[in-house]
């Protein structure tokens, strides 16, 4: 029986059709995916723009992305407890309506606070949705869960990867009265598009964790567990590394090489392409050589080609793009991880280790842009803002180097207990 032919426990009494039930699910899933992957990633061709509408430094420009960072942290702490109260359906529901009404406030947004207190609003959403899909794949998915997870993921590449071709070229639209929709109206028009999901949420029965059997694990328990704060690590250093990316590598190529918004927009995109294919087509080789083993594998791939990609130059530019390949891999994965590890708690685990990840994102941010400053005012008496950006570019190479460190660690001590996955 392949994942296609559902047949899972806690949705056998949800309705009279479960295999039509389980194909709403799989729309939901990797719609809800797809949506995501565009909210996240629409910020590339956008943040320069801001950057200058605001007069921002990078200093600034990572303390906005680092709200946003701290928006989805606020999400993850109260998320899993919302889907116990109120259930998978109605949290999903109000994470795509948050998102939605986020694309307004972003729009009306005309000082950098309450720009900031847009986008925090917009990653509660996001944190909110990614935590409840990932709670819904790790119940629906329980045969070739990594090949399912990073299936899964693929929907969040695709629409990442067409996500800032169609942002910089809707910031170029025309409205009604003649003017651009610049960036304000980019994100209004995409994070409307939100509001589809909902349709199918509504229609369809969703999967709930068996109460007895998630009590068994607690977040007492995690604390204390070395494996779980091993995994946190890795997912950190690792999603940081994936995450920054979006963020950055723009500005990077505009600042460091003079490139045009177009061109860098693209070569954002063609990472996010490699990123996409590389869920699509590597996925299965995580259940074939383990969970461990793929992710130290695939993070320091990330890792040799970025560092590979600064110091070459110019020239080397399309590494960064190619890194998309290793990194791509490690969220999903990290995913199927946690649900074959704690079987009896799988939404506990993600919620304790997503959190944990989250403050590390917001440190992560933090990071990037203070360290651009830095080096570029400190090291360089401010003449060399190149030296700045590679330092803070290297910093984001470095987290998949350590992502891979640390699963190494995770494999020796999972391969001595004979409990590798």
């Amino acid at each position: 029986m392949n994942d296609l032919e559902y047949k899972h426990p806690p949705l056998k009494a949800a309705t009279r059709n479960p295999k039509y039930n389980y194909y709403i699910m799989l729309l939901i899933v990797f719609g809800g995916f797809l949506i995501f992957g565009f909210s996240e990633n629409v910020r590339g061709p956008a943040i320069p723009v801001i950057q200058s509408d605001f007069q921002l430094s990078q200093t600034n420009l990572g303390v906005l992305l680092a709200l946003n960072s701290l928006g989805y942290l606020l999400a993850c702490f109260f998320t899993s407890t919302l889907c116990q109260k109120i259930g998978l359906k109605w949290t999903g529901i109000a994470a795509f309506l948050s998102m939605a009404l986020a694309g307004f406030f972003i729009f009306f947004s005309t000082t950098f606070p309450s720009l900031s207190a847009s986008f925090f609003f917009l990653y509660i959403g996001n944190g909110m949705l990614e935590i409840g899909l990932g709670i819904m794949a790790a119940q629906i998915f329980t045969k070739n869960t990594g090949t399912m997870m990073n299936l899964s993921h693929f929907f969040y590449g695709l629409s990442s990867t067409v996500a800032p071709i169609m942002a910089a070229s809707i910031m170029g639209w025309n409205g009604l009265g003649g003017e651009q929709f610049g960036w304000r109206g980019m994100y209004l028009f995409i994070l409307c598009f939100s509001i589809l999901p909902i349709i199918p949420s509504l229609i369809g029965k969703f999967p709930k964790e068996n109460v007895e059997e998630s009590s068994t694990l607690s977040y007492k328990s995690l604390l204390k567990d070395k494996i779980a704060w091993i995994i946190v690590a890795i997912l950190s250093f690792g999603v940081v590394s994936e995450l920054a990316v979006g963020g950055w590598l723009i500005n990077y190529l505009v600042k460091a090489y003079q490139w045009e918004l177009k061109d860098a927009s693209n070569m954002l995109s063609m990472f996010f392409l490699f990123f996409m294919l590389s869920r699509l087509v590597l996925g299965p080789i995580t259940d074939k050589i383990g969970f461990t083993r793929s992710i130290m594998f695939f993070s320091a791939f990330s890792g040799i080609c970025s560092f590979a990609a600064i110091i070459i130059g110019e020239q080397g530019a399309i590494l960064f793009a190619i890194s998309g390949i290793g990194i791509a891999l490690i969220y999903p994965t990290v995913m199927a991880l946690l649900a074959k590890r704690y079987p009896k708690g799988t939404g506990t685990a993600i919620t304790f280790t997503v959190t944990l990840m989250g403050i590390a994102s917001v440190v992560g941010n933090l990071m990037i842009g203070f360290i651009i400053d830095f080096v570029s005012k400190f090291l360089s008496n401010g003449e060399n803002e190149l030296i700045g950006l590679q330092a803070g570019y290297g910093f984001i190479a470095l987290l998949a180097v350590l992502c891979s460190l640390c699963c190494f660690i995770l494999y020796r001590i999972l391969n001595r207990r004979n409990e590798l996955v």
